[in-house]
């Protein structure tokens, strides 16, 4: 018998038509959503929910960092129909560039416009606080690759996508008007992203900082690529877990990322929350 390989837009449509035969009654999303490390508590908020372990997902792969619970899940919040990526992969994981933006690449696929997605990141600007949450108006891909080389397949978007807003001007306006409803307030900031798992140097900072950066971490840049690639609307946000090194005096680990990030999921989820409906 010979067996035939799938290509990764195959897999892809296995994996879409997979989740629309699983989930009943089908609703198309109106909005994706991407949670970081420790950002998880946020799938809570959905009502009726649907929720899917990636384990039992063709072509999905576990989630092995801590803080990353590895399911999506399907309901509403509000009016708006949602799924969202309880739990996300990197590269420094052991994954293909190609694995790291499979599940952009689905829920692309189920129809989703919007995407949103979130991050745990260290502070490089000085006037940031640990437990800031950072509204991403652009990024800085410092992974030394990008999600779309090779060859490109015109179904999931063009060769040479613009990157101008990569993160929509006007989800960044709504959000911060759902701050200062929910009586936030909000960073705006470029966000650099770098491989990990290692984290940056002092002089890596420094570095980053003379090239704009206002917060770094291990994450979200390919998926943006990705996404935009695919035509979706971005909003990014970064929770400031730590102030990067070199900052202060303290060491870094990724259990007192994590500890700042529940202590300040409240507020994340609440102003996700006010978006969601409101927006």
């Amino acid at each position: 018998m010979t067996h035939q390989v799938q290509t990764y837009w195959q897999r892809c449509q296995e994996t879409v038509s997979f989740l629309k035969k699983t989930v009943q009654p089908w609703h198309k999303p109106d909005l994706a959503i991407v949670l970081g490390s420790g950002l998880g508590n946020f799938g809570a908020r959905i009502e009726n929910p649907h929720i899917i372990p990636y384990s039992e997902i063709p072509h999905f792969h576990a989630a092995t960092v801590k803080g990353h619970a590895g399911n999506l899940i399907f309901g509403k919040i509000g009016s708006k129909q949602v799924v969202c990526q309880q739990g996300r992969y990197h590269y420094y994981e052991g994954h293909t560039i190609g694995e790291t933006i499979f599940p952009i690449r689905v829920l692309a696929g189920l129809g989703a416009p919007n995407l949103l997605v979130a991050n745990a990141a260290g502070g490089i600007n000085p006037d940031f606080k640990v437990g800031d949450i950072m509204v991403i108006e652009d990024h800085i891909n410092f992974q030394g690759t990008n999600p779309l080389m090779g060859p490109n397949d015109a179904r999931f978007g063009p060769r040479f996508p613009d990157m101008t807003y990569a993160y929509d001007p006007e989800f960044r306006k709504q959000i911060h008007a759902s701050a200062r409803a929910c009586e936030m307030s909000l960073r705006d900031g470029v966000y650099i992203s770098v491989t990990g798992p290692s984290y940056e140097t002092p002089a890596e900072i420094r570095c980053f900082r003379t090239l704009g950066a206002d917060a770094v971490g291990m994450s979200t840049v390919n998926e943006v690529i990705a996404a935009n690639h695919c035509g979706l609307k971005v909003l990014g946000l970064s929770c400031i877990a730590n102030a990067a090194a070199g900052m202060d005096a303290q060491k870094l680990t990724h259990e007192d990322v994590a500890r700042v990030i529940t202590e300040m999921s409240y507020r994340f989820e609440e102003l996700v929350l006010h978006w969601v409906v409101n927006s």
